[in-house]
This record gives structure tokens, sequence and C-alpha cells, in this order.
């Protein structure tokens, strides 16, 4: 299995339309004749434990061909190992491939990227007490909320879904009190969310952190201080340009270890859910090593 390429699917991509590229990715894979095979998981935990299985093997990489939250589930599998991991992006944000200068605009060329390109090491953080690893962002408090709310509607489908699920959880969110411990120090205020980044933007291209490094071993914590909502909504718009780090209401600090104690607040990290506050996050360099151009 030493030369094999392992590639991990979510035919769910994109609303099921990533999927459609999937067969002339895997036709560039096995161009030379390298050996390719496919792994569609039942269920996520189903998908994980093949994964899982498939790099106790040794393969030459596991190859995620989604989003970025299989991308997160392709990095429980390789994690700590010397197993590479390959993004071929087919979801709708594709923010760590995005950080890595993968392209996500064209399945053709990341596949392209698997075959010929170079091995980056990265850093990578571990979720406790869930044992949990993240390679792009966890968020905690309004944006968490609102993927919560989300992932609860079968209606509208798509991004729509979180237009209305952030919609209604504006008419009732109050600023929430965190006690964020970073290292050495402690901070206690009234938050309208925390984000821990190992890379630099997540939600589809929100640059939360717009200088975070996925190699230099620390995590990039954004504090959004307690606003005014009518405030929130009018600054938004600058998150996508990163410019939203001038804003006096934001706060950026870096730090090894953050942990986050909230109360009644859901954690999500690489737009996965990940459990309740408090939780803690330690960045562990070079945990990964990533297929990039």
């Amino acid at each position: 299995m030493a030369g094999e390429l392992v590639v991990v699917v979510n035919p769910a991509a994109r609303g099921g339309r990533g999927v459609r590229v999937l067969a002339p990715v895997l036709a560039r894979l096995r161009e030379g004749g390298r050996e390719v095979s496919v792994i569609v998981g039942a269920s996520a935990d189903d998908a994980l434990a093949r994964a899982r299985t498939a790099v106790a093997a040794g393969p030459a990489a596991l190859v995620a061909f989604g989003g970025d939250g299989l991308v997160h589930l392709a990095v429980q599998a390789v994690a700590g190992t010397e197993v590479p991991l390959g993004i071929i992006p087919a979801g709708t944000g594709n923010d760590i491939a995005d950080a890595l200068g993968i392209p996500r605009r064209d399945p053709l060329l990341s596949a392209d990227a698997v075959l010929g390109g170079r091995t980056r090491v990265i850093d990578a953080a571990r979720i406790s007490p869930q044992g949990r690893w993240f390679a792009g962002v966890l968020a905690c408090g309004f944006d968490s909320r609102v993927n919560e709310r989300a992932n609860h509607k079968r209606w509208p489908p798509g991004m729509s879904k979180y237009i209305v699920a952030m919609a209604e959880e504006l008419r009732t969110f109050e600023p929430i009190p965190f006690k964020i411990t970073l290292d050495d120090r402690v901070i206690e205020r009234e938050a309208m969310l925390v984000a821990v980044a190992n890379t630099r933007s997540y939600g589809a291209g929100m640059r939360v952190c717009p200088d975070a490094s996925p190699d230099d071993g620390l995590l990039d914590v954004l504090i959004l201080a307690a606003m005014p909502k009518t405030a929130l909504l009018r600054s938004f718009p600058s998150v996508y340009r990163g410019t939203h780090t001038g804003h006096p209401a934001v706060t950026i600090v870096r730090s090894r270890k953050v942990t986050l104690d909230a109360p009644d607040t859901i954690a999500y990290a690489d737009g996965e859910r990940v459990g309740p506050a408090p939780i803690t996050c330690a960045v562990e360099p070079g945990a990964l090593r990533v297929l990039v151009p």
C-alpha cells in the first residue's frame, strides 16, 4: 500500500454538485499507473474508521475530496503520523485549502498538487477533553450559536439557512461572559465571540485572523468584545477583507494554549461541532504533513 493514494470522499459536498468532478479527478490521480482507492463512508464515523485503517497501512497520502468538514475528518486520521494529507477542495468554503495555497476552484490543479507538489509541515491544534484535532479555526460565541441553529434546519438549503439562523440569533443574542486562559494569563470579559485560529479564515472567506500562520507554533486568538448588535452588523463585511482588526472592539493575541469557558456555548472547529465549553486548544507544532503546490 506504500505507493497508494487513498481518497476519502464527501458525496454531499456543494449539495452533491462536488461529486460531479470526482471522476476526472480520479482519472488525473491514476495517470501514470498510480494506484488509487476511494473511501465513501456510510456515516462520518464510518468514514473516519476506514480512513484510520487506511493510514495505519502506510499509504503515499490520504486525500480529502470535499470541504473543510471533510478535511477536519481526514486530519483526525493523519495528525501525528508520517502520512501526508492531500486536499482537493470540493466544498463551499475551502478555507483551509486557500490558506495553504491549494487551488480552491480547480480540482484538477489540486490533484496535480497531490501528484507533484511538495510536502509542507504545519501545526494542528488538539482539543481537550474531546481529543479532537483542528487545522483551521475554532469558533465559540455568536457564530457557533448561529451554526447550532443552522444545523437544526432542514430548510432553506445551502448557505441560505445560515442567513436565516443569523437573523434568528440576532433577535435574542446577548454578550457572553467569557473566561479565556492564555498560557500564563487570564482574561475575563463579556464578548460576542472568541475565535482560535491556526489558519486565517473560516466561514467561506471570513479572514477572522488575517495574520495567522499555520507553522509558527502559535494560535491567533480573536476576542470581539461586547458591542451593540447594530454595530456588529455594520462591521461584519470588513471581516471578509481582514480590515476588522482595527476596530476598537477587536483584540487579537497569540498563545500556545487557550482555554475557553462560557455558559451555554458550543464550540465549532473547521465548521464541525466539537462540544460545549469549557474547551482547551493546544497547538502541536509540525503535527501535519500537507501536500501543497
